[in-house]
């Protein structure tokens, strides 16, 4: 029976260690949905530590990285847990690698305001000469001195002339609103915007509890024509709320026509209970029609350099003949969302799906 055993690991080990045409052994004790296939990458580990920011301003955790290139620099929008709660912080750089922290974007809004415990996690979308951010606010976090915002999440808007800012918040403007008893009820907040012939698609992140204390999480598209104005949201979710995945990065490969949806999946075990687990992909030809079969684990604790507890979200860029993906995460087993980093590694173009 030991040398069973024993066979068993390696067995496991050998197939966690493949990579394009690898499986995924499955970990999650209350059935959810899981990836099995595992797309080839290559992480470098924590590139931006937090608790270095100016006045303060990422002094607990820097996570939920979005870049964008302008002009020759990247720049990095991310989450700050600072003194007065989570907000969106700035950093720039040349090479992805090297940062230079610029402290806070936004500011908590006043009392009774939808962002008034947080301003967070900005999708930046340009427009002409405009910058466009839609941002997570919520009336509601955790006691000091974490602040962890908490649901419900709802999308507000600011603008700028520069993805450097200074950002000028539109309270007149409401992208789109929780509603009672749909797939978003709890939970909408913004991702990833594309424009495709001629309407901006938002690939948001929706949750609703199915059941007490359970959170279905998936995402929904939200549409418009005009960006200072509101948005149409689809009446179903692009997956099942089974899927448990929250927030996306999207990519195109022009080379074979498919779109690439990178996103944090939740996952669940008996030590921690619920915690980002993973950065999964999905993908498909039609940015309409996605199937939840279509999927793989991109990094885990299994292929990460340095994290070996929570991942979070990922975002995408392109540089040169690679795709750039940034991560938050801290190194070790730390499965909290406090003292995260943020995080960089690399996919091989053209992306192709993997295959088993």
């Amino acid at each position: 029976m030991r040398k069973i055993f024993i066979g068993c690991l390696l067995l496991w080990a050998g197939h966690l260690s493949a990579q394009e045409n690898s499986r995924v052994a499955s970990r999650y004790m209350d059935g959810r949905s899981q990836a099995v296939l595992r797309m080839e990458i290559e992480d470098e580990g924590l590139v931006m530590p937090c608790a270095t920011g100016p006045d303060s301003c990422d002094t607990y955790g820097a996570r939920e990285a979005v870049v964008v290139e302008y002009d020759g620099t990247y720049y990095l929008h991310y989450d700050g847990a600072g003194k007065t709660g989570w907000l969106s912080c700035l950093a720039t750089s040349k090479d992805l690698r090297h940062w230079e922290k610029h402290g806070l974007q936004l500011t908590l809004g006043a009392e009774g305001q939808p962002d008034s415990r947080s301003a967070s996690s900005p999708w930046l979308v340009q427009d002409g000469n405009k910058w466009h951010m839609f941002y997570v606010g919520t009336q509601f976090c955790t006691p000091v001195p974490d602040r962890i915002p908490s649901t419900p999440y709802v999308t507000l808007k600011a603008e700028a002339d520069h993805p450097a800012g200074p950002w000028r918040k539109r309270y007149d403007i409401i992208p789109f609103s929780n509603e009672a008893g749909t797939y978003y009820s709890d939970t909408a907040s913004p991702g990833d915007v594309v424009e495709q012939d001629g309407e901006f698609r938002m690939f948001f992140g929706a949750a609703a509890f199915t059941a007490p204390g359970k959170l279905g999480r998936t995402m929904g598209i939200a549409r418009t024509k005009d960006l200072n104005g509101s948005w149409r949201v689809d009446p179903q979710p692009i997956f099942p709320s089974d899927e448990q995945c929250e927030n996306t990065s999207l990519y195109y490969e022009k080379s074979n026509g498919t779109w690439f949806l990178f996103t944090n999946h939740i996952g669940i075990d008996p030590a921690h209970g619920e915690y980002t687990d993973a950065v999964w992909v999905y993908w498909t030809k039609d940015l309409d029609n996605w199937n939840k079969e279509n999927k793989a684990v991109v990094i885990d604790r299994d292929n990460a350099k340095e994290v070996k507890g929570a991942i979070g979200m990922p975002s995408v860029i392109r540089v040169g003949d690679r795709l750039a993906m940034l991560y938050d995460g801290a190194p070790g087993e730390n499965f909290g969302h406090m003292g995260r980093g943020i995080c960089l590694a690399w996919l091989k173009l053209p992306l192709v799906p993997p295959t088993e």
